[in-house]
């Protein structure tokens, strides 16, 4: 067992080894992958957060028949299958759909509609929960003043800004570590539609573990590095602005 042990850790070095030397080369490809990745996962985090903030903002502060259930379906979306994103995002987009016309498919702008309908929900929820805790704290003295409902999600909405930081780093997580939906409607084209993810599955497929051992590592590193420069400035912010 010890014998194993050693032989896969020996193995995970010189992979990893191999792949740093990549890096250290400035490979192209590895570039290319990398720089696609991150304008992907954040242009479908921009958009999630754009539209995600305000409705869950908006389904905490509102009440109407069927809200509960509306609740209830969002809450449910956050783990919906990326495959089934993907699927219904390549009907939508395939020749005989509705968007067909536009050949948006196998595309960069087809992964980022299919990330932004994963990340969409997630955020929604999360931020629906936070601006709900926030308003029934705040619901007697908004009413006593005159604020209406409406008014008071943008109200809401700056004064929970650093602690929606969570949803919005909930969908990056989301966003980043996505592989099903994207390789539907992505087709993982090299030097097109290739991202991080798709290239780590189809290396590993193909043997090449050193260059699927690095970008696990970038990766990860990205995310990490992501998440400290949030909570490094949200730190900030909440010194200098309360």
């Amino acid at each position: 067992m010890r014998q194993r042990n050693s032989a896969w850790l020996i193995a995970l070095t010189v992979c990893g080894s191999a792949g740093y030397v990549l890096l250290a080369d400035c490979d192209p490809r590895l570039l290319e992958i990398v720089g696609l990745s991150l304008f992907v996962s954040l242009s479908a985090l921009c958009i999630g957060a754009l539209l995600g903030l305000p409705l869950g903002a908006w389904l905490a502060v509102s009440r109407f028949p069927g809200r509960t259930a509306l609740v209830v379906a969002l809450n449910a979306l956050m783990g919906l299958p990326s495959v089934v994103v993907g699927v219904l995002v390549y009907l939508a987009l395939s020749r005989s759909g509705p968007l067909g016309s536009f050949g948006l498919l196998y595309s960069p702008t087809a992964m980022v509609i299919a990330q932004s309908a994963l990340v969409l929900p997630l955020i929604a929820a999360v931020a629906r929960q936070i601006i709900e805790d926030a308003w029934q704290e705040y619901a007697p003295e908004f009413s006593l003043i005159g604020i209406g409902r409406l008014h008071a999600v943008g109200l809401l909405l700056a004064d929970c800004r650093f602690s929606l930081t969570v949803a919005t780093l909930a969908g990056l997580g989301r966003a980043m570590s996505e592989v099903g939906a994207v390789m539907i409607v992505g087709g993982n084209i090299e030097g097109y539609t290739r991202v991080m993810t798709t290239a780590i599955a189809l290396e590993t497929s193909k043997g090449d573990l050193a260059l699927s051992i690095l970008l696990g590592c970038i990766l990860m590193t990205i995310i990490l590095g992501l998440n400290v420069i949030a909570h490094a400035l949200r730190t900030w912010a909440s010194r200098r602005y309360g």
